[in-house]
C-alpha cells in the first residue's frame, strides 16, 4: 500500500494521502468475525481487493519474510464502543463522564490471559514476537509459520503493472481466540519493506507568491485585467495571519489557554521552532513560550524518498502555525510518524491516546476511500473509540479534490476522514474585509483561467477545475445517528438506501486563493536555505483551524474536554452559531486575480496571470443548511461560547 504526501504549494497543501482507512464500523458496533468452516474465527477485510483469482500468480515461496501485526480486541470491544458514543452526547446521562487512559485500558483493553493466548498461539505457529503493545503484537517469521498461524494460503498477485503477496482467502484464528483479535496486518507486502535509519533530507525548494496581493479581501482591485463575471474582481489576498482568522471565526477573548492540542503528521521539521517563533514576531502572533511548543518522534525515519519526507514539512509548519494564529496560548505537542504508512501513523495515534497527550488532534492527511483497508479500518476505530472515552478530539480533513472524479475518475470520499469516530473538516473561501471584519464564506471549489495573449481576455473562461474542499457520501461507513435528521436524504441514501456517512461535519478557511501566510525555511536556488513566507491553503489549513477553534471553546467551558465533537456539533445545527456556507453568498458568481511566478520564485522566470472562481467544487454544492462541501456550516458568532453551557 504506498503513500504520496504532495503540496502543491502555487495553489493548495493536498492532504497528505496515504493509504488509509474508513471507519467501517457504524457508531456502537464493534468488528465482527464470522466462524469458518474449520471453526475458526475469520479476520473479515484481510484479504485484499485486488487478490482476485485472475490476477492469482502462484504459491509465495515458503522462505519468503512476513511482518505482521496481530491487533487486540481487548476485553469489551462492544463495551468500549457504547461507551464512547454514551461519553460524546450531549443527551446521554454519562455526557463528559472520561476516563483516564490507565482507566480506559483498565476497563476495555486487553487482559494479561489474552495477550498470553495470543503469544503463545504465534509462537506455535512458528512465529517469533517483536513487540507487545497496548494494542498489537508484532510478529515476524516465514510463509509457513504465517499461513499456519492464520489459517490461509500466501500467493503472489498482479496489482498494476507489479506483483505482490497477499493471502488468497481471508485469515482466520483459533475459535478460542475470536473474542481477543481484532484484526491482522501485513499479510500482503504491496509495495515494499522499509529501510530504517534514513536521515530526513533539507527542506524542499522554495515557493514564493508573486504580487500584486490584496491585504483584506477586496482592498485592491485588479483594474488592468479583464472583467470576469461581468466586473472587475480583486487581486488574492496576500495570507491572512491570525488576528484575521480570530476575527472571522469570533474568538473573542480566548486563546486556548490551558488547553493541550496534538497535531500528526510524517516526519518532522528540523526547522520547526525557528519558523514557528519568526513567523508569530513577524505577523503580529504572540509569542511562544518555554515548552509551549514540543515534538514526539520516533527512533528512526522509514521511507523518506518514497514519502517525500521533505514535502511534509510545509505540512507540519502550516499546522503548527495556524493553531498558534487561532489559539496562541494552548500547548502544542507535534506527534510525528516513521513514514507516511498506515502502521506508522496510526502508531502516532496511539501514543497520544495511550498517554493522552492532548484532548484535541489536528490531522491533515488522508487517502480516498477506493484505497480503504477494512482490516485497518477496526484498527484506526478502536484508537478513536479509546480516545472519545479519554475526552479527546480527532479533526481530519477532508480532502482537496472535491468528489475526487478529477483526480480518480470514481466519486468518492477520502478516507479516514469518513470514519464515524472523527470530526470531518470542509473547506471554504473566505472573505475577511477591511477591519478584520467577517464578509462572507463560499464552499471551496476552484476554476482557473489564464489571461491570454492579447491580455484582453481570460481563455477559455472561466476554466477548469483545479481543487476543492472534499466531500460527499461514504460506500462503506453507515450513517451515524449524530446525522439522522441533519444530513438530507438525498446525501445519506446516495450509495445505500439504509444511509450512510456524509462528509464534511464542520468547515473552515481552505482556499489557497483566499489562504493562509505561512513561513518556513525552504531550499533557495543559489543553496543556501531560509526563512520566507508563502500564502497556503487546503483543508489541511482548515482542520488545524478548526482544532484551534474547539481549543478556544475547551478554554470557554472552563478547560473541561469536549471529545468527540460530532454529537455536539451537530446538537446546534440550525442555530446562527455557524454561518451556513453557500457558493454564492452575494447573490453573483466571485473570482480573484492571481500573479504568480513561473519560476516559483522571482521574476526572473516571468509571470503568469489567471482568474479563480470560487465556490465551483467539483459536483459539490454548498447550499442553504447541510452540505457535503462545508457540513454544519462555520463557527459563528456565540458558537465558542456556546460550550459554556455544556
Amino acid at each position: 500500500m504506498r503513500s504520496n504526501r504532495a503540496t502543491v504549494r502555487a495553489g493548495v497543501s493536498l492532504a497528505a494521502t496515504l493509504p488509509m482507512v474508513a471507519g467501517a464500523l457504524a457508531l456502537g458496533i464493534p468488528a465482527a468475525h464470522a466462524a469458518d468452516h474449520s471453526g475458526r474465527g475469520a479476520l473479515a477485510g484481510t484479504k485484499p481487493a485486488w487478490a482476485t483469482a485472475k490476477a492469482d500468480k502462484g504459491a509465495a515461496a515458503d522462505s519468503s519474510r512476513v511482518n505482521a501485526r496481530v491487533y487486540l480486541a481487548g476485553r469489551d470491544a462492544a463495551g468500549l464502543a457504547a461507551y464512547a458514543k454514551a461519553v460524546a452526547d450531549p443527551s446521554s446521562p454519562q455526557y463528559g463522564k472520561y476516563l483516564t487512559a490507565e482507566q480506559a485500558q483498565a476497563r476495555y483493553g486487553a487482559t494479561k490471559a489474552q495477550v498470553a493466548a495470543v503469544r503463545s498461539w504465534l509462537k506455535s505457529a512458528g512465529l517469533t514476537v517483536t513487540s507487545v503493545t497496548p494494542h498489537y503484537i508484532a510478529v515476524s517469521g516465514d510463509v509457513a509459520a504465517a499461513e499456519k498461524a492464520f489459517g490461509t494460503q500466501l500467493h503472489n498477485f498482479a496489482k498494476g503493472s507489479k506483483t505482490y503477496r497477499a493471502p488468497a482467502a481471508s485469515a482466520s484464528v483459533p475459535a478460542g481466540l475470536k473474542g481477543a483479535v481484532l484484526t491482522v496486518t501485513g499479510l500482503d507486502n504491496a509495495p515494499h519493506k522499509a529501510n530504517h535509519k534514513e536521515q530526513l533530507p533539507p527542506p524542499d525548494a522554495v515557493f514564493k507568491n508573486a504580487g500584486p496581493f490584496s491585504s483584506y479581501y477586496g482592498s485592491r482591485t485588479a483594474s488592468t485585467l479583464p472583467s470576469a463575471y461581468g466586473q472587475k474582481v480583486p487581486y488574492a489576498v496576500k495570507g491572512y495571519t491570525g488576528k484575521q482568522l480570530r476575527s472571522a471565526y469570533s474568538a473573542g477573548k480566548y486563546t486556548g489557554k490551558g488547553v493541550r492540542i496534538a497535531i500528526t503528521d510524517a516526519y518532522a521539521s528540523p526547522t520547526i521552532a525557528y519558523d514557528a517563533a519568526n513567523y508569530a514576531k513577524q505577523n503580529g502572533d504572540k509569542g511562544w513560550k518555554t515548552s509551549q511548543l514540543r515534538q514526539v518522534l520516533p527512533a528512526d525515519y522509514t521511507r523518506t524518498e518514497e514519502c517525500g519526507a521533505a514535502g511534509w514539512y510545509g505540512e507540519e509548519t502550516l499546522d503548527v502555525e495556524a493553531v498558534h494564529a487561532v489559539a496562541p496560548d494552548a500547548n502544542v505537542t507535534y506527534v510525528g510518524a516513521a513514514s507516511c504508512y498506515d502502521d506508522d501513523l496510526l502508531d502516532s495515534l496511539s501514543k497520544i491516546v495511550d498517554s493522552h497527550l492532548a484532548d484535541i488532534v489536528s490531522n491533515s492527511w488522508g487517502d480516498i476511500e477506493a484505497n480503504q483497508t477494512p482490516d485497518l479500518a477496526a484498527a484506526y476505530d478502536q484508537v478513536f473509540q479509546f480516545g472519545a472515552v479519554e475526552g479527546i478530539g480527532f479533526y481530519f480533513s477532508s480532502g482537496d479534490n472535491g468528489d475526487e472524479v478529477a483526480n480518480t475518475g470514481v466519486k468518492q470520499v477520502d478516507t479516514p476522514a469518513n470514519s464515524a469516530w472523527v470530526t470531518a473538516v470542509g473547506g471554504t473561501s473566505l472573505a475577511v474585509g477591511k477591519g478584520d471584519k467577517y464578509l462572507w464564506e463560499t464552499g471551496w471549489g476552484t476554476e482557473k483561467a489564464n489571461l491570454s495573449a492579447d491580455g484582453k481576455s481570460w481563455t477559455d473562461f472561466p476554466g477548469a477545475y483545479t481543487s476543492g474542499a472534499g466531500g460527499g457520501t461514504s460506500k462503506t461507513v453507515p450513517q451515524p445517528y449524530y446525522q439522522k435528521g441533519v444530513v438530507p436524504t438525498g446525501l445519506a441514501t446516495a450509495n445505500n438506501a439504509a444511509g450512510n456517512r456524509v462528509v464534511p461535519d464542520i468547515a473552515a478557511i481552505a482556499d489557497p486563493n483566499t489562504g493562509f501566510l505561512v513561513g518556513q525555511t525552504q531550499s533557495f536556488p543559489d543553496g543556501t536555505q531560509r526563512y520566507s513566507e508563502y500564502r497556503i491553503g487546503g483543508t489541511s489549513l482548515a482542520a488545524p483551524v478548526i482544532a484551534a477553534v474547539q481549543a478556544l471553546a475547551q478554554e470557554a467551558r472552563g478547560g473541561k474536554a469536549i471529545g468527540f465533537a460530532n454529537p455536539s456539533i451537530y446538537s446546534k445545527y440550525g442555530s446562527k452559531l455557524y454561518h451556513d456556507v453557500v457558493d454564492k453568498p452575494t447573490g453573483k458568481d466571485l473570482a480573484v486575480a492571481r500573479v504568480d511566478f513561473v519560476n516559483g520564485v522571482d521574476a526572473s522566470g516571468g509571470l503568469t496571470y489567471s482568474v479563480r472562481s470560487l465556490g465551483k467544487d467539483s459536483s459539490l454544492k454548498a447550499v442553504k443548511g447541510y452540505d457535503d462541501v462545508t457540513g454544519v456550516g462555520s463557527p459563528a458568532k456565540g458558537y465558542v461560547d456556546s460550550y459554556r453551557r455544556h
